[in-house]
């Protein structure tokens, strides 16, 4: 794709100017940030699903999908979840975005994703088993593959610019929305489509994670289970759902009218080339992330108001996170919340669907509370809002996603 005539400098300013969320917590950002302002979790029993056997039975389900109407039932029968939700949330951010106008050469979609369609994979899997290769569904290799919701929202909106899938675990959605607005820094695209879908509230699935010791195991109290940074805290609560942004250069988005949530002023995304699974115990690649993203945002630590951490609610990953921010913002740090503990991980929507959480409290000058935190960990320095939510002032925040295979991203939003 050429390079806009118009490129006058390198790093033009990127705005968000539309929103879109399919979650636990409902179907629009107001529904999201309702929810996460309250304080409670929405985790329960996966009654849907046949998890007698399992040592997992709870969940964060997508509630209210149905209420949107913006993908035809028949259409959403041929989609696994996972591009179902990813399709509605894009389709409802570029809604919230006024449709922008703009030539279907010059956009792009970068979406995040961790594993593909695993409900359809699992579901044909099982069919295959029971009744033999005949019956496996013609349209599985086309509904599991990860690219099928960047397919999908590309076909729908007509748009012709590269439609990208990025893959790096509970990263993915923070990393698109970073790759997202180097593609308009460098004026490859005028707006861009960004963000992360996930399904995988599966049998399979929901089992692996339990195998791995990675998900609480507080099945009689699914509501009390995750508990990001709590010294009672014994793994994460799976999650399903998708968030997408509108992204613009800041000109543009002005020229046309356009108020725009906030400007993404600061990414960066570091390795720790250490571990599948655990992260770095003295947080330094993390470190490297939210330094990086700070220093791109030409900002310094001091200049951030709040922190949207990672958050998990295990035991390696919070102890990880805690060191890097007390290492990064000192330990009289801006307040920090933990989207996660109302509605779960979301594996490869998380880092977006916090961003556009993250955006929600920036504007509101407010930060949630986190849920089911009730003692601090000894030794980490960190100022964990909980019980109700903080009045804060107006001014950039950081969101963190740090994923499996040692995946670490950063985005700092900041006022417009």
């Amino acid at each position: 794709m050429s390079t806009s005539p118009r490129h006058t400098q390198l790093k033009a300013p990127v705005a968000i100017t539309g929103m879109g969320v399919v979650t636990p917590a409902g179907c629009t950002p107001d529904d999201l940030w309702t929810t996460l302002r309250a304080g409670r979790s929405t985790a329960a029993t996966l009654t849907h699903l046949d998890l007698e056997r399992h040592r997992v039975r709870i969940g964060c389900r997508v509630r209210g999908l149905d209420e949107t109407g913006l993908v035809p039932a028949k259409d959403a029968r041929r989609m696994d979840p996972f591009a179902l939700y990813g399709t509605t949330a894009a389709l409802a951010a570029h809604r919230d975005a006024g449709a922008p106008a703009v030539d279907p050469d010059r956009t792009a979609i970068v979406v995040g994703n961790a594993v593909g369609g695993r409900a359809t994979s699992d579901a044909e899997s099982k069919n295959f088993t029971e009744s033999g290769p005949h019956r496996v569904n013609p349209l599985m290799p086309l509904m599991t593959m990860p690219n099928a919701a960047a397919a999908q929202i590309a076909m729908r909106l007509g748009w012709h610019g590269p439609a990208l899938t990025i893959a790096t675990t509970c990263a993915s959605g923070a990393d698109a929305i970073g790759h997202a607005v180097m593609l308009l820094q460098t004026y490859r695209a005028d707006v861009v489509l960004a963000g992360g879908c996930e399904s995988t509230l599966t049998p399979v699935t929901l089992a692996g994670f339990g195998n791995l010791n990675a998900v609480s195991l507080r099945n009689d109290d699914p509501e009390h289970a995750s508990r990001p940074f709590d010294v009672d805290r014994d793994g994460f609560v799976m999650g399903e759902g998708a968030g997408f942004v509108v992204l613009e250069r800041l000109d543009d988005a002005k020229a046309r009218g356009t108020r725009p949530y906030a400007t993404v002023a600061g990414y960066a995304s570091t390795a720790d080339a250490f571990h599948l699974s655990m992260p770095l115990p003295d947080g330094g690649a993390a470190i490297g992330a939210m330094s990086g993203a700070i220093a791109d945002a030409g900002l310094v630590p001091s200049d951030i108001v709040h922190i949207n951490a990672h958050g998990t609610s295990t035991q390696f990953n919070d102890r990880a996170e805690a060191v890097a921010l007390a290492k990064v913002f000192g330990p009289d740090g801006p307040p920090v919340t933990a989207n996660k503990s109302v509605i779960g991980h979301l594996i490869g929507a998380a880092g977006a669907v916090e961003l556009i959480a993250t955006v929600q409290a920036m504007r509101q000058c407010e930060v949630p509370p986190t849920a089911n935190h009730e003692r601090l960990e000894p030794g980490m320095e960190i100022d964990v809002v909980h019980g109700a939510p903080r009045a804060v002032a107006s001014g950039p925040a950081l969101s963190n996603s740090f994923g499996f295979g040692g995946h670490n991203s950063t985005l700092v939003v900041a006022p417009v």
